[in-house]
């Protein structure tokens, strides 16, 4: 990776920390744009943290015997590729290794079947519009291919009728990946530098106490 790529890996990464750290709380992600923060994302988040302490991963896996508990093969290893596009590995750990992957299956396993649904559609489109424009899934995409394609996507501006489903799902997959990222353990300690020992998945902004509040 040459010097201006890791300033712009840099940039972003600052972009995504200032994100997370300046909504005070959490649950002020604008998740899907709708109801913010899910009780299964919540519950997602505290199961994987348990699994951390425990020195396991959820549902008793670990290592290289963890399996999806709601994707198949194909659509793990392709949740990996685009999260990981979302956020790189730099300086600091990006998505897989922050296993933002087993965040996702975990959350969506425990969600209704109109939004499981609704992802794995996305991840559908995503495929067919890199088999339309390359003759491959995107998991076998090189990395410019891959960065053209989700540049697309990640235009909000981009208005164009046959783009708008890939449009709204990768907007839902990042502000997953940003969630799921920031509370895992590579997030809140080595992004957010976070020294605490206690895990939170809400983070108050504001003073709680009745005399304070006017």
């Amino acid at each position: 990776m040459d010097d201006s790529s890791q300033v712009e890996d840099r940039s972003r990464r600052d972009a995504l920390k200032k994100l997370a750290a300046g909504a005070g709380a959490m649950t002020a992600f604008p998740i899907l744009g709708q109801g913010g923060v899910t009780p299964a994302m919540e519950r997602a988040a505290e199961r994987m943290h348990a699994a951390r302490q425990a020195g396991a991963a959820p549902e008793g896996q670990s290592g290289a015997n963890w399996k999806p508990v709601f994707f198949d093969a194909h659509q793990n290893e392709t949740v990996v590729a685009l999260t990981e596009m979302i956020i790189p590995e730099t300086d600091t750990p990006g998505a897989k290794s922050a296993l933002v992957n087993r965040f996702i299956d975990l959350m969506l396993s425990d969600e209704d079947t109109g939004r499981q649904k609704a992802f794995i559609e996305g991840l559908a489109w995503i495929d067919g519009r890199s088999l339309k424009l390359h003759d491959k899934p995107f998991v076998q995409l090189g990395p410019e291919a891959q960065t053209e394609l989700l540049t697309l996507l990640a235009d909000p501006e981009n208005k164009k009728p046959e783009d708008r489903p890939g449009v709204g799902f990768f907007q839902e997959l990042k502000d997953l990946t940003i969630f799921g990222y920031y509370t895992s353990q590579a997030g809140m300690e080595q992004e957010l530098e976070y020294g605490g020992d206690d895990y939170h998945t809400e983070f108050p902004g504001a003073c709680n106490h009745p005399e304070h509040q006017t």
